[in-house]
């Protein structure tokens, strides 16, 4: 062996301390347990102590909105004097008005009349000359306002125009913008002047002329079987109750 390759005692006995420090380092760590996920507890805090054993419950609902039904959920701060705003859920063949509607007093843009039930509920607003869905809407504690004119099977309000805002969730309510089982490229203008047409007869206790029009225009629109038979029996028995909500 060369000269070179001797190491020398001091080098040789400095080595071996070290190697003898990173194994007790070694050991060391290998003898902590680290818990997995599962094995982990909340820890209390300071408010709960160390001894509260009952879980937190989960409303769900996300702090700062108000529940409006149909799982939506709106800002409160947006909803300012209406304690449980209303809202227009409009989807497939159904439309509701969830919450309480509450007249707020007229206003610019808003100062048309509302219509009551026998029991003092609004079911309905007379839209002036000016008024605007969005604030008819704020006047009305209904949030989504806008929506006024699709409840009601129109693209825009008039005067004059009584809107309904009580529609019967067990009874039909069709699409005005479309059928929902519409392909791409529908001619919604001819479908939508169908449906005001509807409408319009329907306010006058006219069930021919819907008879009429849905014959000779606005069947062929419709694909799904169970939408045109759900109609037809709508027509054949000239409920207007039914013809109203459907189409007005």
């Amino acid at each position: 062996m060369s000269a070179r390759s001797v190491m020398p005692a001091a080098t040789l006995s400095s080595a071996l301390a070290v190697l003898g420090v990173v194994a007790l380092a070694l050991a060391g760590c290998t003898a902590t347990t680290v818990p997995m996920a599962d094995d982990l507890s909340p820890t209390p805090s300071a408010s709960q102590g160390a001894s509260a054993s009952e879980p937190e419950v989960e409303t769900g609902l996300p702090e700062g909105y108000v529940d409006v039904g149909h799982g939506t959920y709106v800002p409160a701060d947006e909803t300012a004097g209406c304690e449980s705003p209303a809202y227009i859920h409009i989807g497939g063949m159904s439309a509701e008005v969830t919450g309480e509607i509450v007249d707020q007093g007229a206003r610019d843009f808003a100062s048309g009349t509302v219509g009551l039930d026998d029991e003092g509920a609004i079911v309905s607003y007379t839209v002036a000359p000016g008024d605007v869905p969005t604030v008819i809407g704020d006047r009305l504690c209904i949030y989504n306002g806008i929506m006024l004119a699709t409840l009601n099977h129109t693209r825009d309000i008039h005067p004059d125009q009584v809107l309904r805002l009580d529609p019967d969730p067990t009874i039909a309510w069709v699409p005005y913008y479309n059928p929902n089982e519409a392909g791409e490229g529908f001619q919604q203008i001819p479908y939508q002047e169908a449906i005001e047409g509807m409408g319009r007869a329907a306010d006058a206790g006219d069930v021919d002329t819907m008879r009429g029009i849905w014959n000779d225009s606005l069947k062929v629109m419709f694909t799904n079987p169970a939408v045109i038979d759900q109609i037809q029996k709508a027509l054949d028995s000239g409920d207007l109750t039914v013809l109203g909500q459907m189409f007005s």
